[in-house]
């Protein structure tokens, strides 16, 4: 008779062969589908603009000022692009030639061109220069604990962005303050000192409400005339806490760059979603790049986390 413990043994054993059987069945078959099994034909992939399958747009070139840590960019409508960041500022001509290289007094946080001048920002100041980088004036402080993150500048206005008191500054081309939007009536909500503004022919001034996730569209007196945006992660939303950080107006509507999801996309003028300008990126996340276009159809993104510019294209 056979032992109860002979017989676990035996039932241990035959469960390890079936085991066994059973990996070396699915090893064949693997093997069997990898060298007899021959590949269909090739199942072409369709590319749908704005659903992360492919930019439409690419990377056609990178500028390296190796001058310090880049921070912002504008470029004019002759093409010559002017670069800022810790302690300098640079311009190239449309050949990507170095035409000057200046030393600033402080760090760069924005800069604008209108005409035939320069306007650099730099935490509680604005610099004016000319084009071949000369320094024609400097305005301010306007405001105690001033953060100064944007400016932008047309032939009536400059527009300047003040994160730390969380209005804009609306002054007029000699530098006299005409006005502070934010002052008074329904706040910004600035989470961050990732704050805004543009400035189109007609004297529409656009400003990031960024705690809102919206883009809005006021007159020189403040007033609010439309808005658009939503919190997400959608393509047409702006997702995170603090978006967009940087936005330039363009010919189709708006360039606008995010972080925390780190993409740079093309709206209309109404905000609604064109395509990605740059959605599949190495990009670090929180650190968003600069923008800057003068036509809509190159685009220059400035990048604080590698100091370089990107310059992107269509396909």
């Amino acid at each position: 008779m056979i032992s109860e413990q002979k017989l676990n043994n035996m039932n241990r054993k035959t469960a390890t062969i079936l085991i066994i059987a059973i990996v070396l069945l699915f090893i064949g078959y693997i093997i069997f589908d990898l060298v007899f099994v021959r590949e269909g034909p090739e199942v072409p992939v369709k590319r749908v603009a704005g659903t992360g399958s492919a930019d439409p747009w690419r990377i056609s070139g990178i500028i390296d000022p190796a001058a310090g840590r880049v921070k912002a960019v504008a470029v004019d409508k002759q093409g010559d692009l002017v670069i800022g960041g810790e302690n300098f500022l640079v311009c190239y001509n449309e050949a990507r030639k170095l035409l000057w290289k200046k030393i600033t007094n402080g760090p760069v946080s924005a800069i604008a061109i209108a005409e035939d001048t320069i306007y650099v920002t730099m935490d509680e100041t604005v610099v004016v220069y000319n084009l071949d980088g000369e320094k024609l004036n400097e305005w301010g402080p306007f405001e105690d604990n001033s953060i100064i993150t944007s400016i932008a500048a047309n032939h009536s206005f400059i527009v300047v962005a003040d994160a730390g008191n969380k209005i804009i500054l609306v002054l007029d081309r000699k530098g006299n303050l005409k006005n502070m939007i934010g002052k008074s009536g329904e706040p910004f909500i600035v989470p961050s000192p990732y704050f805004d503004v543009a400035i189109d022919r007609f004297n529409n001034i656009y400003v990031a409400n960024t705690g809102r996730r919206q883009i809005e569209k006021r007159d020189p007196e403040g007033r609010l005339i439309s808005s658009f945006g939503e919190a997400g992660t959608a393509p047409e939303a702006f997702c995170g806490c603090c978006n967009p950080a940087h936005f330039a107006l363009v010919p189709q509507g708006f360039i606008t760059a995010e972080k925390g999801i780190n993409r740079i996309k093309l709206l209309d003028r109404t905000g609604k979603f064109i395509e990605y300008v740059s959605s599949i990126n190495q990009f670090n996340p929180p650190v968003p790049l600069d923008v800057a276009s003068a036509d809509g159809s190159t685009i220059y993104g400035a990048n604080p986390a590698d100091s370089k510019v990107y310059v992107f294209v269509r396909k």
